[in-house]
């Protein structure tokens, strides 16, 4: 049988996406979980460039990089696809995937990480992108169609990381009368066995992401005094 590692840290949306992909598939694995603090040798060694989680350990050899190692597993093992066969389909798929991490993370993150004017833009930026996601899910229950594929995997922290994030800044992105199939797919996407049975605990969620946010207010006040 083949050998499958993958190191993650308890809290990573990144490597989530590799344990969904995985249940999913109903590929057996070992997980080694890391303290990103005092990281330990085997990752330096098999993510010397990076050095973060996710890395995926096949037979011996890593695969680094979430949407990477979710093509990497979609190549390998062929049961369960979370691409679609159409070639026009699974372009658009891994689009998605790819907006998620560029567009819209990134100032998601802003309205953790600030307050006033930045995080005011960062809202903005947040739903411009978010009106997109919107769009795409016309006429549909999932990125994926009918079942879960590829697309909501890679931004399926939108449905538990950016609720965590709402009790946190007191901020509501995903407002049901602004983005209804968001919201419902919000829902929905997390209710499925294989994520519902995955996700890292709220309350500890909700305790690190505070203390994100207030060291990086603390930090951006210690820089404007000087």
């Amino acid at each position: 049988m083949a050998e499958v590692k993958l190191f993650r840290s308890w809290s990573s949306s990144f490597a989530l996406r590799i344990v969904w992909a995985l249940k999913l598939k109903g590929v057996p694995y070992d997980t080694i979980f890391e303290d990103l603090s005092s990281k330990s040798s085997l990752l330096l060694q098999y993510n010397p460039i990076h050095k973060k989680v996710p890395v995926l350990v096949h037979n011996g050899k890593s695969i680094v990089e979430s949407l990477v190692i979710l093509e990497y597993i979609e190549e390998t093992w062929k049961q369960n696809p979370l691409l679609p066969e159409d070639p026009h389909d699974r372009a658009t798929a891994r689009f998605w995937a790819q907006f998620g991490d560029d567009k819209v993370f990134p100032p998601v993150l802003d309205v953790l990480r600030n307050e006033g004017k930045e995080q005011e833009e960062g809202i903005v930026k947040a739903k411009e992108s978010l009106k997109y996601l919107e769009e795409e899910l016309k006429g549909k229950k999932f990125f994926g169609g009918e079942k879960i594929g590829f697309a909501d995997i890679a931004l399926g922290w939108l449905a538990h990381h950016e609720n965590v994030f709402e009790e946190v800044t007191g901020i509501t992105l995903i407002a049901e009368d602004e983005f209804p199939l968001l919201s419902e797919w919000r829902k929905t996407f997390p209710d499925a066995p294989v994520i519902k049975e995955n996700w890292p605990p709220r309350d500890k969620l909700v305790t690190k992401f505070q203390a994100i946010r207030e060291q990086a207010l603390v930090q951006k006040l210690k820089m404007a005094e000087k």
